[in-house]
């Protein structure tokens, strides 16, 4: 399995786990996998693509963002939530993606400089294989409690 097929959550699931690749019913009634079209939003985002990022939303999209408590409504304020929003020389890259029916959940690795978070985001699909919901969370690293040290190894 290429690491494009990986990514996307397509072919046989390996060692990054992926499972449950069912498509659903897509434009033209096309099938199309939940986890090709999370991988071709990440593509679209690296690329600053907004045209290509755009079609793969639904008009009625909602994104949130628990640890902010954002929230931004439409296809066309999420796109100019990215394309405005997000300044700089950033970088995502996908560390994997799991899919089943029309639901996704990604892990990516955002970098900008010598700084680099991760992120975990699960989308939500609607019948036409648009993107409907975006949850993203951007968890922060934190020095575990002293009193666990013995109990797991560190990485």
């Amino acid at each position: 399995m290429s690491g494009a097929e990986q990514a996307a959550g397509t072919g046989q699931a390996g060692a990054a786990g992926q499972a449950g690749q069912a498509g659903q019913a897509g434009p033209a009634g096309q099938v199309v996998a939940a986890g090709q079209v999370v991988a071709d939003y990440w593509a679209a985002a690296e690329a600053r693509d907004w045209a290509a990022f755009g079609a793969l939303l639904a008009e009625d999209v909602v994104y949130e963002a628990p640890q902010t408590r954002e929230r931004v409504r439409g296809r066309e304020a999420y796109l100019r939530f990215n394309a405005e929003g997000f300044p700089g020389d950033w970088h995502v890259a996908i560390q994997r993606i799991v899919s089943q029916d029309r639901a996704a959940v990604s892990m990516i690795e955002y970098s900008e400089g010598d700084s680099s978070q991760f992120g975990l985001c699960f989308f939500d699909l609607d019948e036409d294989g648009r993107i409907v919901r975006i949850t993203d969370f951007w968890p922060d690293p934190y020095e575990p409690p002293a009193g666990r040290a013995q109990l797991a190894g560190r990485y």
